[in-house]
């Protein structure tokens, strides 16, 4: 018979896969080009403008020298490892609350996720103005009496941190929940009855039962916190600008400040291409998890 049978498998779903070839060439030009780009770039000793001027690893150890870029990886660490403690564990137990079926509940829901909308720029504007010692926190409190009283975390280097985390976790906490939330509504309730039957507590059901079921929600839950906490920027900026001195200082704003103020594209590109390494450090571990761990489970 000659040509191709009806059906013939590159033309099925041919107005769908038209559809789709914007999207395909953005990924592959914008996303995978420009990655490749950048860590090409980053071997280079690209100062203004790039130039294939190939250093080797110069630009990284110069990268891993510089105390700036130290201090930034650690206040990011400190900052990511408190945060996704307190973001999933609060997420968490705002989830069991919700899911008591109380009333009022959607009421409560869109209030939690309310911050979530806010973008980190209009976040760290509203936490500046809450955390500031003159017209914030402290004053309110000074006003009510407590004259000794102190609270002044952003401008001292010790705890400006904390006062990051404050506003990242209000922010964030939310979205959390209602991600453990739908993971708790798809609990079988043949469980809970179960449980109930057998006299089992309540909390040993949501430790021993519950949370392990829920093993996909939380690795999803962590892997979406971590790569928002790697690319921290914008929330920084708006807060502290990266104040007191250094002490909020965060890879973002060092890939900004060597690409568009110091003029030394290669160490801005060797810089990025570290972030990214962060982000496949968690990303490869939760692809194996969610798929290559099923096959061999």
């Amino acid at each position: 018979m000659a040509g191709k049978p009806v059906g013939w498998r590159p033309f099925r779903n041919l107005n769908a896969k038209i559809a789709a070839v914007p999207m395909v060439l953005t990924t592959l030009v914008v996303f995978v080009g420009g990655t490749l780009w950048t860590v090409l770039y980053s071997f280079t000793n690209s100062k203004l403008l790039p130039r294939l001027e190939f250093v080797g690893f110069d630009q990284y150890r110069r990268l891993w020298s510089t105390d700036l870029w130290n201090a930034a990886i650690w206040n990011l660490a400190f900052y990511g490892v408190m945060s996704l403690i307190f973001t999933i564990s609060m997420g968490f137990m705002l989830a069991v609350l919700l899911d008591q079926k109380i009333r009022f509940e959607d009421t409560f829901r869109t209030i939690m996720l309310y911050p979530f909308a806010l973008s980190f720029i209009v976040t760290g504007l509203v936490w500046q103005w809450i955390l500031n010692p003159e017209m914030g926190i402290q004053e309110v409190v000074r006003r009510m009496g407590f004259e000794s009283f102190t609270f002044d975390p952003l401008h001292n280097p010790n705890t400006v941190l904390y006062g990051l985390l404050i506003a990242g976790l209000w922010q964030g906490t939310g979205f959390t929940m209602c991600l453990m939330l739908a993971g708790l509504r798809g609990i079988d309730e043949d469980i809970w009855k179960a449980a109930r039957v057998d006299g089992i507590p309540k909390w040993k059901t949501y430790l021993f039962v519950v949370i392990p079921m829920m093993r996909p929600v939380f690795i999803t839950t962590l892997v979406i916190v971590a790569a928002g906490i790697i690319k921290l920027y914008d929330l920084v900026v708006a807060q502290t600008s990266g104040g007191p001195g250094n002490a909020s200082q965060v890879p973002a704003m060092y890939v900004y400040r060597y690409m568009f103020t110091a003029q030394n594209l290669g160490q801005g590109f060797a810089a990025s291409t570290m972030m990214l390494l962060s982000v496949l450090i968690v990303l490869i571990p939760w692809a194996y998890l969610e798929f290559g761990g099923k096959k061999h489970g």
